[in-house]
């Protein structure tokens, strides 16, 4: 069952992991790891406190890599973390958390989350842990399973981060342990872009679009796009579908307001998450589906 916790020999750690300068003693794993033969694994990490874009951001991203075979890492905290693991639960990405305590669920950290963890494993991802299952979060214990999420990832997006950041650790370990590290752009009035901006500068790949990411992985954006497309489809709410379908020919909004019936507040907030999610666009006046 996906319940089960399992104490994992070092021959059957992920073989990313092994590959680092201080992998763990022990490993735990509650649910199934990814294929690591067949999979791209990005560790997405960000600030606790985020702002709209950071969120809006991450949404657009994560989304747009549904269908490919890329597997979302990230550490179970509020903020950044969360909105990586539950998009990529929406958009049917495998999602690992690295929660900063054991795997049991008396003692699962922050305890907000521990609804979302069962999610991850009814997702069919997987919850890691090198602490003891009954392990309770401490202040020291966040560092440190900073390098098992950069560990077990070929690269890892940094989204909204102040300079003085656990979030800025994780990206210098992964730097230490030659994985890639990308960094999303931010205002340069807002203290939490000056962690990106700092990487950037040093080095790190500006992303702006999942096409960036399936750049680094060396992936064609074409391949997967009718399985992204469907999978985006599967996660829309019934109000999206019903828009979506209004769109066979493009419309302006006024027009989309008058054929749903809807309120213009919930038309505004469902075209935006559509073109999130990329499946719509605005263009001179009208909205058209891709």
């Amino acid at each position: 069952m996906y319940k089960d916790i399992h104490r994992l020999k070092e021959n059957q750690f992920p073989r990313l992991l092994r590959e680092i300068s201080d992998p763990p003693k022990e490993l735990y794993i509650r649910g199934e790891y990814p294929d690591e033969e067949n999979n791209k694994f990005l560790c997405v990490i960000g600030s606790r406190k985020y702002s709209d874009y950071g969120k809006q951001a991450v949404d657009k991203i994560i989304s747009g890599l549904a269908g490919f075979n890329i597997v979302i890492v990230s550490g179970l905290a509020i903020g950044i973390d969360s909105i990586a693991h539950t998009t990529a639960i929406k958009v049917g990405l495998k999602t690992i958390a690295v929660p900063g305590s054991g795997l049991n669920d008396s003692v699962i950290y922050p305890r907000t989350n521990v609804n979302l963890a069962d999610k991850v494993l009814e997702s069919g991802g997987a919850l890691i842990s090198e602490f003891e299952p009954d392990f309770k979060a401490t202040v020291w214990s966040f560092p440190q399973r900073n390098r098992i999420m950069a560990g077990l990832s070929h690269a890892v997006l940094v989204v909204e981060a102040e300079t003085k950041s656990g979030t800025l650790i994780t990206a210098r370990l992964a730097g230490e342990y030659n994985r890639d590290v990308l960094a999303i752009p931010g205002s340069i009035f807002d203290k939490r872009s000056f962690g990106p901006h700092m990487l950037i500068r040093t080095g790190a790949v500006p992303t702006t679009s999942a096409e960036d990411v399936l750049e680094v992985f060396g992936m064609n954006k074409e391949e997967g796009k009718t399985e992204r497309i469907s999978k985006i489809f599967e996660s829309l709410s019934e109000n999206e579908k019903n828009i979506l379908a209004l769109l066979q020919t493009p419309l302006t909004r006024d027009e989309i307001l008058y054929n749903s019936k809807m309120p213009i507040y919930k038309i505004n907030s469902i075209l935006s998450s559509l073109e999130i999610k990329g499946v719509i666009e605005e263009k001179l006046g009208k909205i058209y589906r891709k």
